[in-house]
């Protein structure tokens, strides 16, 4: 997290930084110009010429200060204003007293730096404190304060107040979308080890329920057993407290469900796009059929990988709850700048409202492992389905948001 509020806040104050190293530069440039065209004003030249020398100096040797938040150390913001105060009480010496009236003073508008620089450091009372210096330091020089004064003074702690609260919002706001992202990418991590779950541990439990169930016996208590750790894990999956970690393959438990494997087809090491219809073919059967296009449906390789898992979480369902006699049918469209993939059963179809009462008992097999792969992939999950008509799922994916 902290990372990437680092890349945040850099991404947002970086534009100020460098508008102040600019703002110092041509400042300085200013400074030197003023003092050259009233050369002949000054009753002691030397004095100015000494310092507007250091500025220059300083001003280009400080130059990596001003690049960033961390180059900007307290001890340079303390070291800069102290250069900047110099200046405005060395005029009286380098001035006459006629120019004292109306003239600048010898740093002249690059004192505005300084207190910028407080303003993007450390917010509006960085901003103040370093202001008031500022305004205390010209009304000693120049000794009765003039109403032009008092505007320049004025507008120098309005401005850089104003800048250091406006750093001070914008730091916030970035610590709240920092936030933001870390709990989005955190959900959407929980939501993909549930649908994890949901498609091996859930399902080979309720498995097991039902074979124990249907044996008797020893069998009968084994798939009690089964059942209650299958309603434990579905609660701690639909309260978002999902294990970090994966379950372990038994070979025992294997034998009883049929698991489609794509490590050996999807994630290449070159990252090729990888053929729909070579995921869903496992899945054709004597109660499964599979319509397909001729030519390949290419998509990347995570995106794929995730619509056959949506298309299988499908069909454990139409096996689960149409019965094992049910018949499947899957159909494979390829709209060039979408996917289209349905599968519909002949079974007796989804009640209505049922699927809500699902999701609130931690059944979660459409939400997570269909809707939510498919919201991930930025495409839709509808289901259409009436009761003693069968059920019907389309999964759309746009092909564009599917290879991101």
């Amino acid at each position: 997290m902290a990372k990437r509020e680092r890349v945040i806040r850099m991404s947002v104050e970086l534009p100020l930084w460098r508008a102040l190293t600019a703002y110092r530069v041509l400042t300085m440039l200013y400074a030197v110009l003023v003092f050259v065209s009233e050369y002949r004003d000054f009753e002691r030249p030397w004095v100015g010429i000494a310092f507007l020398s250091v500025l220059a100096v300083w001003t280009l040797a400080t130059l990596p200060r001003v690049a960033n938040a961390a180059s900007c150390t307290k001890r340079f913001l303390g070291v800069d204003l102290a250069v900047a105060l110099t200046g405005i009480l060395l005029t009286p010496l380098a001035d006459t007293d006629a120019h004292l009236v109306n003239g600048p003073t010898l740093p002249t508008i690059w004192t505005a730096g300084s207190v910028l620089a407080y303003a993007i450091k450390g917010g509006w009372r960085w901003a103040a404190f370093a202001s008031s210096l500022v305004a205390a330091a010209n009304l000693v020089e120049r000794g009765t304060p003039t109403r032009d004064t008092l505007h320049n003074v004025l507008l120098v702690c309005i401005a850089s107040i104003a800048i250091g609260y406006v750093v001070e919002v914008a730091r916030a706001s970035e610590a709240t979308l920092a936030r933001a992202l870390e709990i989005e990418a955190a959900t959407r991590e929980r939501e993909r080890l549930a649908r994890d779950i949901h498609d091996s541990v859930l399902q080979v439990l309720a498995m097991v329920q039902r074979r124990g169930t249907a044996l008797g016996g020893e069998a009968a208590e084994l798939g009690r057993m089964a059942g209650e750790q299958e309603v434990a894990l579905r609660t701690l999956v639909s309260s978002g407290l999902v294990p970090t970690t994966r379950a372990s393959e038994d070979p025992a438990l294997g034998a009883l469900v049929r698991t489609v494997e794509y490590d050996d087809v999807v994630g290449g090491a070159d990252g090729a796009e990888v053929d729909l219809r070579t995921l869903l073919a496992p899945h054709a059967g004597s109660r499964v059929s599979l319509a397909e296009p001729g030519a390949p449906v290419l998509l990347a390789p995570p995106a794929a990988r995730e619509l056959a898992a949506a298309v299988s979480a499908a069909l454990d369902n139409v096996r689960r709850h149409a019965g094992e006699s049910a018949q499947a049918w899957i159909l494979v469209e390829d709209w060039g700048d979408e996917v289209i993939v349905t599968v519909r059963d002949d079974g007796p179809g989804i009640p209505e409202g049922r699927l809500a009462q699902a999701e609130g008992e931690g059944r979660m097999g459409v939400a997570l492992s269909i809707r939510g792969r498919l919201r991930d992939l930025g495409g839709t999950a509808e289901l259409i389905s009436v009761p003693g008509q069968g059920t019907e799922v389309e999964l759309k994916v746009p092909r564009g948001k599917a290879k991101a």
